[in-house]
């Protein structure tokens, strides 16, 4: 509804991970770096972890469309809800085997069959899972064992475990030990710098159609960055509700208060600490972050 009135041509804060509005900085380029590299050089366990809203999925996504352009065989898992033979079966059909029987064994020896007869010339398959923090203990050993599909110097299966850092806690447990082992590499999403959100809401915009005219003011990009704490699904939140309101109220561009009325409403306006301040010996990093919003609370008093 608010499109017309700040010149767009379709909604710029969609919460769907479209990886069109993937916005990459050198982070978010060594990361997709890092798992094409592992898939691509049979590294076999990869591991992607970072704090809800960072982009894990969009960045998946991207993966998947990279895969797909290759005409590599790929297996999405987003349900961590499936046990262990539900895992199995959605894998296999996800991968096109339709398979007769439902003996484990030899759903198990079709698997291996068919993961040489794409080594053999050359192609791979990759097994994505996202969520995998909620993930059974049981589900977790499957995948473990599904490494075991190599020949004496490849693995023939590709394995890319996404989810919150509550994962790596999972993984570390003595009972995960084996798991934990066959991980050959790690990447993380983190959140945005106020720079990066700068260029984010501006990215963003343009896609959507923008001509680069300002829609919103730079305080309230500051606002945005500041009560996000730079996680994209949050800064999404507030500039759709942001845009939301002040075309209610016929103001363009969007103006601090809105941002911050926002904020207030989702319960925004009480920000913590990220869980890593405070964690050095120094406290610079939780110095750090009361200067920065001492300073962001002394610029929102000033008169306009």
């Amino acid at each position: 509804m608010y499109k017309k009135f700040f010149g767009l041509k379709e909604n710029p804060f969609n919460v769907n991970p479209d990886p069109r509005f993937l916005f990459s900085t050198a982070h978010t380029e060594e990361t997709l770096a890092t798992l094409t590299y592992g898939i691509q050089r049979r590294r076999g366990f990869i591991l992607l972890t970072g704090e809800v809203g960072t982009g894990k999925t969009t960045l998946i996504n991207k993966l998947l469309g990279w895969l797909r352009r290759q005409r590599v065989a790929t297996s999405f898992v987003f349900n961590p809800g499936l046990d262990a033979d539900q895992f199995f079966d959605y894998m296999l059909a996800d991968f096109g085997l339709n398979l007769e029987s439902r003996n484990k064994g030899q759903m198990l020896m079709r698997l291996n069959k068919w993961l040489l007869e794409r080594y053999l010339v050359g192609g791979t398959a990759v097994l994505i899972v996202d969520e995998a923090q909620n993930l059974s203990a049981e589900v977790l050993e499957e995948i473990r064992l599904l490494t075991n599909l190599e020949t004496s110097t490849e693995k023939l299966l590709q394995i890319v475990l996404s989810g919150q850092p509550e994962l790596e806690e999972k993984l570390s447990r003595p009972e995960l030990r084996q798991l934990r082992q066959r991980i050959t590499l790690r990447c993380k999403t983190q959140p945005l710098t106020l720079e990066e959100t700068q260029q984010y809401v501006a990215t963003r915009l343009r896609i959507a159609g923008g001509d680069g005219r300002p829609i919103f003011t730079p305080d309230a990009i500051e606002a945005v960055h500041f009560y996000s704490s730079g996680i994209p699904r949050v800064i999404n939140l507030l500039c759709e509700h942001g845009l939301i309101g002040a075309f209610a109220e016929q103001k363009n561009p969007v103006p601090t208060e809105r941002i911050q009325e926002v904020a207030s409403e989702f319960k925004l306006d009480v920000v913590e600490p990220p869980p890593s301040a405070g964690t050095n010996n120094d406290g610079t990093q939780l110095l750090e972050a009361f200067q920065t919003l001492a300073t962001f609370m002394e610029k929102m008093r000033r008169p306009r």
